[in-house]
């Protein structure tokens, strides 16, 4: 009996020792899960603030490229300031306008889909109601605040080639400072974005910069071969 005894306590004390090991590593490992939770919030929040940058710079660069590229095309059959700085003006209007009540409508889109979908949420969990209503609200996006934005960020790139243009009255230093301005200016946007994005910055600028050139040299080229076939 004794012996039985001596045998259970010495299988009882491991058994003991691994149960304190395994209920000390838990606090550790939950420890870990708290800190890599709490910087898993901080990256998703610098995540959100970088994707409303990172729009706010393509949006300039949408700018910039259609009313560089609608100069250039005014500027390939008509050598007059007048005429291409109107132009300028009449896109960058039209453009930030456009881009305002698109971004409007789809950002519109989006919160009555995400509205929809927290009623159907609230009514199949009335507790989910009283606990996150609040903090849901405050997610939702907000269609005035992107078409602002929106309509600021393209106006500001189309701002470059304008102010580039507005002093310089021969037409074909006008036309090469608008053109170099313009990359420039794309190779700063282009930048911007990558650093934004996390993505290759050298690559991000020679894409952009090539885009914008393919946009200017188009447009520019099929306005000249139409005023040369009297079209």
């Amino acid at each position: 009996m004794a012996a039985s005894l001596d045998t259970q306590n010495k299988n009882e004390m491991p058994l003991k020792h691994v149960v304190i090991h395994m209920h000390g590593t838990s606090d550790a490992e939950a420890e870990k899960v708290t800190q890599g939770t709490e910087g898993n919030n901080n990256s998703t929040d610098y995540s959100q603030r970088a994707q409303w940058l990172r729009a706010a710079v393509l949006g300039a660069n949408d700018g910039l490229v259609s009313v560089a590229s609608l100069m250039m095309g005014v500027g390939a059959v008509n050598k007059d300031i007048a005429a291409m700085l109107l132009a300028g003006f009449a896109g960058l209007i039209a453009g930030a306008c456009s881009m305002a009540i698109g971004e409007f409508v789809s950002v519109y889109t989006q919160l009555d889909i995400e509205v929809a979908q927290i009623k159907r949420e609230r009514e199949l969990n009335n507790e989910l109601e009283t606990r996150e209503g609040g903090s849901e609200e405050e997610k939702l996006p907000n269609p005035f605040q992107a078409a602002i934005a929106s309509a600021v960020a393209f106006s500001v790139g189309a701002a470059v080639p304008l102010i580039a243009a507005v002093f310089i009255r021969e037409y074909k230093i006008r036309v090469g400072v608008v053109a170099a301005v313009s990359s420039l200016a794309l190779l700063v946007f282009g930048g911007v974005g990558a650093v934004l994005g996390k993505t290759p910055v050298r690559r991000s600028c020679i894409r952009v910069l090539i885009g914008g050139w393919l946009a200017m040299a188009i447009t520019f080229g099929l306005t000249k071969l139409i005023s040369l076939k009297g079209m």
